[in-house]
C-alpha cells in the first residue's frame, strides 16, 4: 500500500494539501523524517523545505541523519543554528529547560517561514510523547507550530512501519534526544559537558553500541545500555575499549548503570550537587 492510500495518512497529506507550502522541522529522527516525506509526497518537492536547527546539544548523528533524509526524499534542506545556550533559563536546566529550547527553534522556523513564503511550520509529535513530560509541546502550541503526526493519531508503531513502506533509511533507527537530557536537571548546560557526552556516546556508536545514553555526572559518565549492550560487555577487550573512549571525552570514571537504557531517566532534580 502506497502512503498516498493509506487511511493512516490521509489526515496528514490532506492538511498540507490545504497549505500549499511546507516547512518541516527535521530532526533526524524517523517521526520527523516520515513528516518530510509526507509533504513531498502531498505538495511536492519544490514546495517543502526541511529545516534542521542545531546547536552544542544536537549530536553530530542526528544532523548527518537528518542530511540523509533529506537527500533521499529529495527536498530542500537547509542547517541553521539556534541560540538556546545563551538563554540562561535553558543553561539553568530547572524542569523547563525543553520549553525554552522549542521557543528559540520554532521561533527561528517561523521566521525563516515568514520570510520565505511558507504556509505551515509543522514538527513531528506523535501519540507516544502525550504521556512523556514534554514542556516543548506546549511552546509549539503557543507558537502555532502544527503536529500533523499527532493531529492524525499516529503512535510510533503506526510511524515506523509508514516509513519502512517508504523506505526511509531511518526506519529502524533507535529513538534519540538532545545532548542536554543527559545532564541531571539543576545541573547547569554547557557546551563544554554536552561536547564530553557527544564524544563519548560516538565512541560508543564507533563500537557498535546501538541503544545507549552516556549521563553526566561530573568526573562520572553514567552508561545506560539495552540488554544486547550489557551482554557485549561479557567481552574484557571490548570494555577496555568502551573505557578508553568515553575517558578520552573528558570523563574520569565509567560506570554502567544496571537499570540499563531507558527514556528520561534523568527528569527529576539531582539531589548531589554536580561537579
Amino acid at each position: 500500500m502506497s502512503p498516498s492510500s493509506d487511511p493512516s495518512t490521509a489526515h496528514v497529506l490532506k492538511l498540507f494539501k490545504e497549505s500549499e507550502r511546507a516547512l518541516i522541522a527535521l530532526s533526524g529522527g524517523v517521526d520527523s523524517a516520515v513528516l518530510v516525506a509526507l509533504a513531498e509526497r502531498a505538495l511536492g518537492p519544490k514546495n517543502v523545505l526541511a529545516v534542521t536547527t542545531f546547536s552544542a546539544s544536537v549530536p553530530v548523528a542526528e544532523r548527518r541523519a537528518a542530511s540523509r533524509v533529506a537527500d533521499f526524499v529529495g527536498v530542500g534542506h537547509h542547517e541553521v543554528p539556534t541560540r538556546e545556550l545563551e538563554n540562561l533559563d535553558y543553561r539553568r536546566n530547572t524542569g523547563d529547560r525543553c520549553y525554552h529550547c522549542r521557543v528559540e527553534m520554532f521561533e527561528t522556523l517561523r521566521r525563516i517561514a515568514r520570510e520565505r513564503g511558507f504556509g505551515i511550520v509543522a514538527y513531528g509529535a506523535i501519540v507516544d510523547d502525550l504521556g512523556d513530560d514534554r514542556p516543548g509541546m506546549a511552546a509549539a502550541e503557543q507558537l502555532g507550530v502544527r503536529a500533523p503526526l499527532l493531529e492524525a493519531g499516529l503512535t510510533k508503531r503506526d510511524v515506523r512501519a509508514i516509513a519502512r513502506r517508504m523506505g526511509l533509511p531511518v526506519s529502524d533507527k533507535p529513538a534519540a534526544a538532545c545532548l542536554a537530557s543527559r545532564i541531571p536537571l539543576g545541573t547547569e548546560v554547557t557546551e563544554e559537558r554536552l561536547s564530553q557526552v557527544d564524544r563519548a556516546e560516538i565512541g560508543l556508536a564507533a563500537l557498535g553500541f546501538r541503544q545507549f545514553r552516556v549521563r553526566h555526572h561530573g568526573a562520572i559518565a553514567r552508561l545506560e545500555l539495552d540488554a544486547e549492550g550489557n551482554r557485549r560487555l561479557q567481552d574484557p577487550e571490548l570494555r577496555r575499549r568502551l573505557v578508553a573512549a568515553v575517558r578520552a571525552a573528558g570523563f574520569r570514571f565509567v560506570t554502567v548503570d544496571l537499570e540499563g537504557f531507558r527514556s528520561g531517566s534523568l527528569n527529576v532534580v539531582d539531589p548531589v550537587k554536580q561537579e
